[in-house]
This record gives structure tokens, C-alpha cells and sequence, in this order.
């Protein structure tokens, strides 16, 4: 017989099952770990990526890893998502609130600009109850504190590796989201 923590653990496993089917037949497109602290969105797409390799496996999704393993974050503790659905088009604003609510991560990190905007769009009214103007407008570098959740805009991720001055400017906006620790 299962133990009632057991019990418990399997009705949340069960209902972001739920939750993630749920959004994933409607177009949403995410994977990685459901329970992570790092949520990264991308919305430009590598060519790669547009033939059918998974997102963020090529360099950018090698750097993104390795930048939160070096801030101390677990390896399995992120997980991702996508601004456009399976035919490249946007995703409507509610359905991506929705998929960020449902993967609820302590920390959206925005890859690109077409991230960042859609993110705007979808948490405008927050974003506009923000006391300073860079982070109401999610400037790259800035952290905007958006219903509980840290939200960062690197403003071109992928596009950055190619130059070592951007790699490093990248990197000092990583360095801001550090863990945040145990909640207690």
C-alpha cells in the first residue's frame, strides 16, 4: 500500500501530466524537466532547429547548460519552451501565460527577442506596475520581478556566441539568476 507522501507525490506527477498534456495539444512546445527553477524561451529558431533538431541542442543549448551548472544550479534543473507553435507561428499570449503558470519556474529566462516580446505582451499589466522603466520594459540584462517569478531577457543568446565580447556580456546577465535556495 502507498504511503499517503507517496500518495500525494503522484497526484502532482498526475496533474502537471495533465496540465502539460493538456497544453502540448493545443501547440505548445516545451520539454526538460516539468519541476525545474529555469524556465529558458526561445522563439528565433536556428535552421537546425527549423529542419527538426530539438531546440537548444546545438550551441546555444550546450552554452545555456553549461552557464547554469557553473552558477550552481542541478543539471537536470531547467527546462524549455518555445514562442511559436510546430508551423513557426506565434503562440497566442494566453496559451504561453498558460505554459509558463503550468511549468511554474522560479526563473523565465527570455533567449531572444522574440521571446521577450511575446512575454511582454502576455504579462503587460504586471510589467507595467513596475517601478523602474528598464525592467517594466524587460531591457536585455535587466531582472523584472513578475508575479513571483524572476524574469531575465538576454536579448540574443544564440546570435552572441560568435563574438567573444557578447559571450562575456551574456555571461554577466547569466550571472544574475543565480539559485535562489531552498525556499525555508
Amino acid at each position: 500500500m502507498a504511503s499517503e507522501r507517496e500518495a500525494r507525490r503522484r497526484a502532482y506527477l498526475d496533474k502537471t501530466a495533465a496540465e502539460t498534456d493538456g497544453l502540448a495539444a493545443r501547440g505548445a512546445i516545451f520539454g526538460g524537466n516539468a519541476f525545474s527553477e529555469v524556465l529558458l524561451v526561445k522563439g528565433e529558431l536556428s535552421e537546425a532547429e527549423k529542419g527538426g533538431e530539438p531546440p537548444l541542442s546545438g550551441a546555444d543549448g550546450k552554452a545555456l547548460r553549461a552557464s547554469l551548472d557553473r552558477l550552481g544550479y542541478a543539471p537536470e534543473d531547467w527546462e524549455w519552451a518555445l514562442t511559436v507553435d510546430a508551423d513557426g507561428e506565434p503562440l497566442d499570449v494566453s496559451l504561453f501565460r498558460e505554459t509558463v503558470c503550468a511549468l511554474d519556474p522560479a526563473t523565465l529566462v527570455c533567449c531572444d527577442e522574440a521571446a521577450a516580446n511575446l512575454a511582454r505582451e502576455a504579462y503587460a499589466d504586471e510589467l507595467a506596475l513596475l517601478d523602474r522603466l528598464e525592467e517594466a520594459m524587460l531591457l536585455p540584462g535587466e531582472i523584472a520581478q513578475i508575479l513571483g517569478m524572476r524574469v531575465l531577457n538576454l536579448g540574443g543568446f544564440e546570435a552572441a556566441l560568435g563574438d567573444a565580447h557578447e559571450k562575456q556580456v551574456m555571461w554577466a546577465r547569466l550571472k544574475k539568476i543565480a539559485p535562489l535556495g531552498e525556499p525555508f
